[in-house]
Parts: structure tokens; C-alpha cells; sequence
């Protein structure tokens, strides 16, 4: 596993050991920045739920991303999300928070300075996928206009909307599928992603 591109372009990354965690294959984490790049999406302001390894995350680093929130609830794998930053050069560009995504969201309200990409890649059979969505499209931290990247198996069928959230492109290689939605709350205000 490797970052594909940007400045820290071929840095290889460390994985959490076992199957716990699915880090998104190099394969796929390019198909899906093509797609970003395609829709003229440039993260600035990262919250990656259900970090794994990082992957996403020092990604959108490494491509210009100015500052990433890691939530990772396994311990282990939030010592190599550490271990992958210092590797890469972001660690002042981060933070690791080792608790769960429902907690970290429920704590982190609204932000001097919004999210305006948002990952999550939970565990194919999370039977919260689409609650979680939901809360993410609530949350009081994500701008209008924010993206949101869901990682999911093919076997699982996302909305094309939900709670304000609009699904833009939707792909699956092999056995991995991953869609990005943008959230729309009315009259766009703030930073966003998407490029005018």
C-alpha cells in the first residue's frame, strides 16, 4: 500500500495487522481521486471516519489538503495511522482520535473552520452505514457543500439521496464500491470542496 499521488507520492504505508480493518486498495483509492479530480473536488478541511490505516487521509494530505482528523476506534490501528504520518511528513498536519465515529461526532459540534471532505469506509457489513450517513449529514461540523466518500461492498445498495446528501458518482471495482455524495443544505455558505 502506497500514496498514489501528490508530494508524498510512493510512500509506502503501513496496514493494522489482521482483517479488522479493509484498507482501501491503491487500485481503488486511485479510481476514486480520478473521480474527485473529475468533479474539480479539492479537500481542504479532512474528517476520515473509520480511518484504518490512514490511507484516504494522507491521501488528501498529500494532494494539498490542509489539515485531516483521524477517527479510528481500534488502538492498534491508531498507533499506525501515527506511525504513517510521521513516515509521510504530515504529523503537524493531523490528529488521531482513537474513539468511535458516533462518539467523535457527537462531541465535535459546529467549527470555526468546517469540514469540507468527509471519509467514511466503515466494515462492509456495518448495518449502521445508512445511520451513520444520515448523522454525518446532520452534523454540525460539515459545511454545506460538503463531499462525502462512502466506501461500501456491492452487495449493499446506497441511496441516491438521503437527508440532503446527493450521490454524484458511484463505482465498484471487484468487490469494493465506493460513492461520493454531496451535501446540500439550502444556500451554499463557507469553504467547500467543489471548485467554482
Amino acid at each position: 500500500m502506497r500514496v498514489i499521488g501528490g508530494t508524498a507520492r510512493g510512500h509506502r504505508l503501513k496496514a493494522p495487522r489482521g482483517m479488522r480493518t479493509r484498507p482501501m486498495a491503491d487500485k481503488i483509492r486511485e479510481a476514486l481521486f480520478s473521480m474527485l479530480d473529475s468533479l474539480g473536488v479539492r479537500p481542504r478541511r479532512v474528517a476520515d471516519l473509520y480511518a484504518g490505516s490512514g490511507a484516504i487521509g494522507i491521501e488528501s494530505l498529500s494532494r494539498g489538503a490542509e489539515w485531516v482528523d483521524f477517527v479510528e476506534r481500534s488502538p492498534a490501528a491508531c498507533a499506525v495511522i501515527r506511525e504513517n504520518l510521521e513516515h509521510t511528513g504530515f504529523r503537524d498536519r493531523a490528529a488521531v482520535h482513537c474513539t468511535t465515529v458516533s462518539s467523535f461526532l457527537a462531541r465535535r459540534g459546529a467549527v470555526d473552520v468546517p469540514y469540507d471532505f468527509i471519509i467514511m469506509d466503515p466494515p462492509y457489513a456495518d448495518p449502521q452505514i445508512l445511520t451513520m450517513m444520515a448523522a454525518v449529514a446532520r452534523w454540525p461540523a460539515a459545511s454545506d457543500g460538503a463531499v462525502l466518500v462512502v466506501g461500501h461492498s456491492p452487495r449493499v445498495a446506497l441511496p441516491e439521496t438521503l437527508d440532503g446528501l446527493e450521490r454524484l458518482r458511484d463505482r465498484c471495482h471487484g468487490d469494493s464500491c465506493v460513492a461520493i455524495y454531496r451535501l446540500q443544505r439550502g444556500a451554499a455558505s463557507g469553504a467547500s470542496a467543489m471548485e467554482t
